[in-house]
Parts: C-alpha cells; structure tokens; sequence
C-alpha cells in the first residue's frame, strides 16, 4: 500500500516484481514515485524483498534483527511500542500476532504500525488475532487488514482469513476498513482467473456486515486509490 499523509509519503512491505520466483503478478504495479519511508512488517520473503527496496530511495523502517539483512538502506530498527517521526507524522510499532523471522538473520518480531497525523492509519501487516487487537489504535479512521494470501490456501502460521479479519475490524473499531494482501500474486501454474483472486475479498465484505456492519468496507483492487 501507498499512503500519504499530511504530505508524507509510506510505503508498506513493498513487494514490487512481475516475477518472485514461483509467483507472477496478477496486475501491474503503477508508477510510486518518491516516498519518504518503507514500512517493512516483517523478514518473510513476500514482504521484505530486497530487490524491490532497491527500486526506492527511502529510510527503510524494520522490527529489530533485520536490520543486518539491510547494509546499504537507511535503516531504522524498531520493537513494538517503539514511536518515531517522519515528517509531520507519528509512527508506532504495535504488536502482530505472526512469527516473523528470516534465517539466517536470527528471529525477530513481526509488527504493525499505526501512523497518527491529521488522520489515524493502522497497517496490521501479516497477523492472526489476539486479544491487544481490541481498541488498539483509538479514533482510528484507517485500517488495512490483511485477508488472503499468494494462492489458494493461507498457508502456514499465524493469518487473517475473511472471517477473521472481520472480527479483527470489529475490534478494531476503524471509521473505514480496506482489505490487502490479496488478489496481487498467484503461482504461475494458476491462471489468472483463479478463484483466490477474487473470493477472498467478496467473503470480507460479507462478513464485515455481520461483524462489523457501522464499517465502512472499502475494496481496492491492486492500482486503484481512495481518498479519506
């Protein structure tokens, strides 16, 4: 996701490539642009890639340990609860529920950032629920909720599916709601009419009316924009 913010411009887990290895992009990824920080959730290879981060000339914000995978990036390493600011812009790392890690850097923590200026943004990154989830950010007008994943199944550890990520809404308690980490990648032995391209974001407006329905759901499909 690309936001901006009181003139400030973020970028989360950028994964940027027609190609990653087995995985081909389902669209094309639009032209970014300068931006002033990246918001790296965590060391799995879908969400920090390096390559990608190349592409950017920006401080490059990650949970501490990966910051050794990084030589060459400004580097700023974070642990949760941890604030920092970028331009006119408060940004804290908040907890994530999701093993984070990246041999053979060692462990480190998987995180969310919620980013408070005119507006309050939460980017949950890769997580399941857990009980902190509840009125984590107060008067939060944003949330980007991960619903999905690159194929047909979640895969292994801690994710949101449609439902659970409904539920993560209603604890959430945001003014707007916009599901990600879906319909972006596929393998490349399934067509790009694969059903999880789709679905995914279709059973997440189901169930946000049920768990949530005061929310406002917001579905962007990859290269489209909303304006708060």
């Amino acid at each position: 996701m690309l936001l901006e913010l009181d003139g400030v411009r973020f970028l989360t887990d950028p994964l940027l490539r027609k190609r990653v290895a087995h995985l081909r992009r389902a669209a094309p990824v639009e032209p970014i642009g300068e931006v002033d920080a990246v918001l790296i959730s965590h060391g799995h290879y879908d969400h920090l890639d390096l390559p990608s981060l190349r592409e950017l000339a920006a401080k490059v914000v990650v949970p501490r340990g990966l910051g050794a995978r990084l030589r060459g990036f400004e580097v700023v390493e974070v642990d949760e609860g941890d604030e920092l600011s970028v331009g006119s812009v408060a940004v804290k790392a908040t907890h994530a529920e999701h093993e984070g890690g990246r041999p053979p850097w060692g462990q480190s923590s998987a995180l969310g950032y919620a980013l408070t200026g005119s507006k309050r943004i939460f980017f949950a990154g890769d997580t399941g629920l857990f009980t902190g989830m509840d009125g984590l950010v107060p008067e939060l007008d944003v949330a980007l909720v991960p619903i999905w994943g690159w194929g047909a199944e979640l895969g292994r550890g801690n994710h949101l599916d449609p439902e659970q990520a409904a539920e993560a809404v209603r604890r959430l308690r945001p003014k707007i709601a916009v599901p990600i980490h879906w319909g972006t990648y596929r393998p490349f032995y399934r067509g790009s009419g694969a059903p999880f391209l789709s679905e995914p974001a279709e059973a997440f407006v189901r169930a946000a009316a049920i768990a949530a329905p005061d929310v406002d759901v917001r579905v962007l499909q990859p290269g489209e924009e909303l304006e708060v």
